[in-house]
């Protein structure tokens, strides 16, 4: 299954949070494709230090990285406008839920409230 997992769980894993270890461990053992969203692998990649490069090179390579093609800004910008007012959605966590919403799978995170679409498979990393 594809399973999207949001930056913030990459980042407490890149911090050493052995609750992120065992959840990307799991998964993977479960047989579940690891993917995220170019623009969470932006936020990973745009702001790690020089001395992290390597390791963060390493993990990134067990993920496939979804494309924003232009059928997901369409359908971002529809999930942006509906979530925005109401839940504070930003554009980030809108394309990743786009890319859910067009291509399947589940998103997993530390911020279920950014995703309050309700039909969308979204679980709290812990």
């Amino acid at each position: 299954m594809r399973t999207y997992i949001d930056s913030n769980i990459i980042i407490w894993h890149l911090r050493g949070e052995k609750k992120a270890h065992d959840l990307l461990k799991k998964l993977t053992s479960e047989g579940s494709e690891l993917w995220m969203g170019a623009i969470q692998r932006m936020e990973v990649v745009f702001f790690m230090k020089d001395t992290e490069a390597n390791e963060i090179k390493e993990l990134l390579s067990h993920f496939r990285t979804q494309a924003v093609t232009q059928e997901i800004v369409d359908k971002g910008g529809e999930i942006y406008k509906k979530w925005n007012p109401s839940h504070g959605v930003d554009i980030n966590d809108a394309l990743l839920a786009a890319s859910v919403d067009l291509h399947g799978g589940r998103i997993y995170t530390l911020n279920i409230k950014h995703f309050p679409m309700p039909h969308l498979a979204v679980i709290k990393g812990w």
